[in-house]
């Protein structure tokens, strides 16, 4: 068991998902939290990150730091997704065994499982089909990764869990268009075709793959709960078990920007995975259920967006 006292190291804590931790982590009263920014910390740097753990002795590790982006980022730097991530995740999990943390959190992602995987789509599909080819390989990455955690755990008796969160949003999310996930760029999209009075939006695709969405706060909860009350091998996902078409989603967000103009489809680009849904009966077995549904998560996210528009487009 975790304790309130004990020194957690949260890494990407500037984050989406490491910020949120952070939050949640606060709010129920654990009080030593470390964090380290990129140019403070290196986590490719084996010898850095050793340094690091030489010095600050971690109680406690969550795994959130890695490189992320949407389909466009994973189409055009897959070698990059992948070295950087692998390069994170080994450091960081063999320095976290060497050094006796007695608890690992790993943060994965459901694209970790087949592109044609069964809907809902169960812990034990992980490895049993191809991967979607727009995100192979930051899924790879992600699948090294808990395959270390169960690993560790296998050889050395180490209590490292993992968990694979669903499509996040909220708060510090990217909002970036090079890089961007497909709601934080409808919100920018929607947002600025608003401000500056343009009659057409145009998104991805068709509009007709199926998505879940999680709010960001939620999936800290999550994160935290497994903390204090799981230890087994398998990986857990993390959402909400519902899903939504991209043009619905589309639909929320238009309404929640008060944009009136036409969304425009562009058919030529990819629409990723046709549907993708978590099945969270596991999750629900132990004990956690999301709060917040999609239609408060959008509003809520548009109102951080809209505080902090200058730096949230960078």
């Amino acid at each position: 068991m975790i304790q309130h006292n004990d020194k957690i190291y949260v890494a990407g804590h500037r984050g989406l998902v490491g910020s949120a931790i952070v939050r949640n982590l606060e709010s129920k009263g654990y009080t030593n939290i470390i964090g380290r920014t990129h140019s403070e910390l290196d986590l490719m740097d084996q010898a850095t990150v050793r340094e690091f753990f030489d010095t600050e002795k971690p109680d406690v590790v969550v795994l959130a730091a890695a490189r992320v982006g949407g389909i466009n980022a994973n189409n055009t730097a897959p070698a990059q997704f992948a070295y950087e991530n692998m390069q994170i995740q080994c450091n960081v999990i063999n320095e976290s065994h060497l050094h006796n943390v007695k608890k690992l959190l790993f943060l994965g992602s459901t694209c970790i499982y087949p592109r044609m995987a069964p809907q809902p789509i169960p812990e034990d599909a992980l490895l049993t089909g191809p991967l979607e080819e727009t995100n192979e390989a930051y899924a790879i990455a992600k699948i090294s990764g808990l395959k270390m955690c169960q690993f560790y755990k296998r050889q050395y008796g180490d209590d490292y869990i993992s968990c694979m969160p669903t499509n996040l949003y909220g708060p510090h999310d990217n909002y970036d268009l090079k890089g961007s996930h497909v709601l934080p760029a409808m919100i920018r999209k929607f947002h600025e075709a608003k401000v500056n009075g343009t009659d057409t939006v145009e998104l991805w695709g068709t509009g007709t793959p199926l998505r879940e969405f999680l709010y960001v706060d939620d999936m800290a909860d999550a994160c935290v709960f497994l903390l204090e009350n799981y230890n087994g091998e398998q990986h857990v996902n993390i959402g909400t078990g519902k899903e939504v078409t991209i043009a619905q989603l589309a639909d929320i967000i238009k309404k929640e920007v008060g944009f009136g103009g036409e969304i425009i489809w562009n058919k030529d680009m990819p629409d990723g995975t046709p549907r993708k849904l978590t099945d969270v009966s596991k999750l629900h077995g132990l004990g956690w259920t999301h709060r917040i549904e999609l239609e408060e998560g959008v509003h809520l996210a548009y109102e951080w967006f809209k505080e902090n528009v200058d730096s949230a487009r960078m």
